[in-house]
């Protein structure tokens, strides 16, 4: 078979040794790496943050941009458009924000990255109706902003474990950022538009920016502690 991926570049970590290769049972997978892990458990919270702020404003952003922003059904289409395509940059850049500046460190990105995202949604939130040019502006850039910390908790989560558990650890964060994030954007946010208002799901979005941020700053020592190790 081909052989393992640091076998093939001859780019080991400084403390590798046979036990890296250790096949777990299932068991210790999920009881010893992935459930009593709990920085995992911190970025599995900041992914439902994460996965509730971009859902909350792409699903929600036709009928926004409609309602409060006099936007017509063309140009509320562009705007969605060019949200999930703003995505595809930002997500590269903040992969090289992680990997350049911060040496493989995930944390400092993702925070830098979610404090942008609050300022985005704030200028979404706050422009009067009317004002078309910001609000594509607002809306592209939470899109150029949101999908970096999408990308970059589920490769935290990979750092996080070994990596024969890294499969699970991967997919119990996506799950929660689906389950709980994607659910979360669909049905809390429009109870909360019906019986609050816009400016109270904008609210609940901006907690949730900074929730996703105080989750991943529990993970900021561990992370640098593991990367002085390697």
């Amino acid at each position: 078979g081909l052989p393992n991926i640091e076998k093939y570049k001859h780019d080991y970590p400084k403390d590798y040794n046979e036990s890296y290769e250790k096949e777990f049972t299932t068991r210790e997978i999920f009881f010893k790496y992935v459930f009593n892990n709990k920085f995992l458990w911190f970025i599995a919270l900041a992914n439902i943050m994460v996965y509730l702020v971009r859902y909350g404003v792409l699903d929600w952003a036709p009928t926004y941009l409609k309602e409060a922003k006099d936007f017509s059904v063309n140009e509320s289409g562009w705007a969605y458009f060019a949200y999930e395509y703003a995505g595809i940059p930002g997500t590269l850049l903040c992969g090289w924000i992680s990997d350049k500046l911060f040496k493989g460190r995930r944390a400092p990105a993702i925070v830098i990255y979610m404090l942008l995202v609050m300022v985005a949604i704030y200028v979404y939130w706050q422009n009067p109706p009317g004002n078309l040019l910001i609000d594509n502006i607002a809306l592209i850039a939470i899109g150029f902003l949101i999908y970096g910390p999408v990308m970059l908790i589920g490769v935290q989560a990979l750092d996080l474990v070994p990596k024969k558990a890294a499969g699970t650890a991967a997919g119990l964060t996506g799950l929660f950022g689906y389950l709980g994030g994607a659910l979360g954007a669909n049905i809390a946010i429009g109870f909360i538009v019906d019986h609050m208002g816009w400016d109270a799901a904008f609210i609940m979005m901006l907690i949730a920016c900074i929730l996703a941020i105080l989750f991943t700053l529990f993970t900021w020592n561990t992370e640098k502690k593991r990367l002085q190790a390697d």
